[in-house]
């Protein structure tokens, strides 16, 4: 069984010291206490209202870091632009709304396919590494590679509020195991992330064929009872159990 990676999204620290407009809690610190924890790269949402990661936070983290960093953004000729000027490691297109509480869903690939298509070809002409952000269906995986993406990430937020609801989660599991199986067919990496706890990311580990989870909101509040080093570390130890 391959080893799945972990990537540690840190934003909500960043949600947090902009409640107060204060300097503190750091991201920058929570990013290199993620490293130092195992965490196989970080991931951060340079959203377009700056609700919480900014741009001096992208630049920080970025000249400190020395584990992969995962710029998320939204298919946007300014995110294009911030890209290609501070080259993270690894970028992940996803959709943005501005009154959403967190993203609701994957991209509308048809809705961006042009746009998409150009980007995408643009931030991978400099080595970076491109992941849509997606819902678990076929047909937008065979879209991803058709528009040139190294990688999808599979939205797992139904099954995850099926889960702690209680509901029936037996056809979005396999909803998302098929997707994952496809996308690795027509060698796209396949990644998830979304809604996970340690519940759920146990479960959908049981899927070989993803290769990296992207988890935050669980891990920062879970951090406050337990240390954000240990967090990682027990997700580290249930995706790969």
């Amino acid at each position: 069984m391959k080893i799945k990676r972990l990537g540690v999204n840190i934003d909500h620290v960043a949600t947090l010291r902009n409640a107060r407009g204060e300097n503190y809690p750091s991201p920058l610190r929570a990013a290199i206490i993620a490293e130092n924890s195992g965490a196989d790269s970080i991931t951060i949402h340079l959203r377009e209202d700056r609700r919480h990661i900014r741009d001096s936070d992208l630049k920080n983290i970025k000249n400190k870091l020395h584990i992969p960093l995962n710029l998320e953004i939204a298919p946007t000729k300014e995110m294009l632009k911030i890209v290609l000027k501070h080259k993270p490691n690894y970028v992940c297109i996803v959709p943005e709304k501005r009154k959403e509480l967190t993203t609701e869903g994957g991209l509308n690939l048809n809705r961006h396919k042009t746009f998409l298509k150009k980007m995408i070809g643009k931030i991978k002409a400099k080595k970076i590494r491109v992941s849509l952000f997606i819902e678990p269906k076929i047909s937008d995986i065979a879209l991803s590679k058709k528009l040139g993406a190294d990688c999808v990430e599979l939205h797992t937020g139904k099954y995850c509020n099926l889960f702690n609801k209680k509901k029936k989660i037996k056809n979005e599991f396999s909803r998302i195991k098929k997707s994952a199986f496809y996308a690795e067919k027509v060698f796209l990496e396949v990644h998830a992330g979304h809604g996970l706890t340690y519940k759920t990311a146990y479960q959908i580990s049981k899927i070989n064929n993803i290769s990296e989870f992207n988890i935050g909101h669980f891990i920062i509040a879970e951090s406050m009872f337990i240390s954000l080093r240990k967090a990682i570390v027990k997700f580290k130890k249930i995706i790969n159990k």
